[in-house]
């Protein structure tokens, strides 16, 4: 992360919804922020670290989502750097398109606390009203500071499900589900 992005908030943060043909220019910052955010302990998939082959092997998954239209992949920059990013999950069984699922929201640790994580989540919350949705979904470890941040969002509980995943320690901790309606 560029040592220069030191303002207390972001303001001037853009959202870009990235699509298919933009992956490739997009792809090596990703992976770095999900390297850095999973080294920090973020519970996305990973036990530990990945190396870049499998950070890039996750993000090229995501690609195959955004190709079939199933999934939205939104980017924050910040001085022309990627951020932060969150993905929209569109893709649901016939009974379920009044519905999108918020997933794996990811900021920089350098640059948390500054607004990125809430103008993410804004914006992927109008692409889901836009698109017809009435309700967004998500889970986040039970505690963890990302849990306000949804709650300060409309944001309500649904339930605790306890050791739900395994954390990069090796523990099992609780998932909070959560939804808003919209």
């Amino acid at each position: 992360m560029d040592p220069s992005i030191t303002p207390q908030r972001l303001s001037t943060c853009t959202v870009e919804d990235v699509r298919p043909n933009q992956f490739d220019q997009v792809v090596g910052p990703l992976t770095d922020i999900l390297m850095a955010c999973v080294r920090q302990g973020a519970i996305v998939g990973f036990l530990s670290t990945p190396n870049a082959e499998d950070a890039f092997s996750f993000w090229y998954g995501v690609n195959g989502s955004l190709v079939s239209g199933g999934r939205r992949l939104l980017v924050a920059r910040f001085a022309g750097q990627i951020v932060g990013t969150v993905q929209l999950v569109l893709a649901a069984p016939a009974n379920g398109h009044h519905r999108a699922e918020i997933s794996k929201l990811l900021v920089h640790p350098d640059v948390r606390r500054k607004g990125v994580a809430r103008i993410l989540m804004q914006r992927a919350e109008a692409i889901a009203r836009a698109d017809g949705r009435s309700l967004l979904i998500l889970d986040t470890r039970t505690g963890d500071a990302a849990e306000s941040l949804y709650r300060s969002l409309g944001f309500e509980l649904a339930g605790v499900i306890p050791a739900y995943a395994r954390s990069t320690a090796g523990k099992l901790t609780d998932s909070s589900f959560m939804y808003k309606r919209i």
